[in-house]
């Protein structure tokens, strides 16, 4: 853990995304939200448009991204919501959105993601969970990192998960070449490296003033379980001592992003995790709360950043 004293604020596990971003004026800035059409995402974008911030949806499905700025819009009546494609398992994609990108960026929530699937790799031979949840968004942020240097206090939001306490990053064996598949462990790894990326992109970028933080944002019933039962989702929390896990709305799962995409006690706060709006303690045996220490090594966060550099590269 961080020698620093948690940091701690007034929301708590039951706060809305509306709730956090009250009061804030959010006019002038601009965000983008990947997985911005369903889920969390729309939710972290209606919040943030909401505070008058101009939102681009970076999604993979057009339409259900126009549907989904529509609704921001209607809500909100804010007219500076737009959409553009982004599939962040393909580094064409990815390199298209951040060559398309044009002006100062103040916040970047890296949201979306894939969750437990059957072994699937992309055209490189990667891991798809890694692909798309840490490779994806790593070369995104990297992209976008003049973007991000030219704001005012820019942050990056990391979606990680309570999955990251089933598996370290294996760095001997990250796209699953060699040993068995488990869609947990892969997921696992893939969220634990979105933590990492916070640990060392602060590191790197402070400096820049643009902060990364990391969270996990709850059970929330999304399309993210798409690959998962209900079976499945209550082995595993009963495996892990967290059976009575509550569940959030989606409303309730987006508060933390936006709460670290937005709120002054976080100026200048980066490369640390929170859940339930609120900086998260070490991992305890038998609970799905608190922070693994693997995930906040920085030693691992430097290792993590060079074999993505590498790994994109190649």
């Amino acid at each position: 853990m961080t020698a620093t004293r948690l940091l701690t604020t007034p929301c708590n596990a039951q706060s809305t995304a509306a709730e956090v971003v009250a009061g804030i004026d959010l006019g002038g800035r601009r965000a983008i939200v990947t997985g911005g059409s369903s889920g969390i995402g729309i939710e972290t974008a209606r919040a943030l448009a909401s505070a008058g911030a101009e939102v681009t949806l970076a999604v993979r499905n057009q339409e259900a991204g126009e549907r989904a700025a529509e609704d921001i819009i209607g809500a909100t009546g804010n007219r500076q919501v737009v959409v553009a494609p982004l599939d962040l398992a393909d580094p064409l994609s990815v390199a298209e959105f951040v060559a398309a990108w044009s002006g100062p960026l103040h916040v970047l929530v890296n949201n979306a993601g894939v969750m437990a699937t059957p072994l699937m790799r992309t055209p490189a031979g990667w891991e798809l969970q890694f692909a798309t949840n840490h490779l994806g968004h790593f070369a995104l942020a990297n992209g976008l990192e003049r973007a991000l240097s030219a704001a005012d206090d820019a942050r990056v939001v990391s979606v990680s998960s309570s999955a990251h306490l089933q598996s370290p990053v294996v760095f001997d064996d990250i796209h699953f070449r060699s040993r068995a598949y488990d869609p947990w462990l892969a997921y696992g790894q893939s969220k634990t490296a979105n933590v990492l990326f916070a640990v060392e992109a602060t590191k790197r970028w402070g400096g820049d003033g643009v902060t990364v933080n990391a969270l996990m944002p709850g059970a929330i019933p999304t399309a993210l379980q798409r690959y998962v039962t209900d079976e499945e989702l209550d082995r595993l929390r009963a495996e892990l001592g967290a059976a009575d896990y509550a569940w959030k709305s989606p409303q309730q799962g987006a508060a933390t992003s936006v709460l670290l995409a937005t709120s002054p006690l976080l100026a200048g706060v980066g490369g640390r995790y929170f859940e339930d709006c609120n900086e998260a303690g070490p991992h305890q045996p038998g609970t799905m709360t608190g922070v693994a220490a693997y995930a906040l090594d920085p030693e691992a966060a430097a290792r993590l950043w060079q074999v993505s550099v590498d790994t994109l590269a190649s």
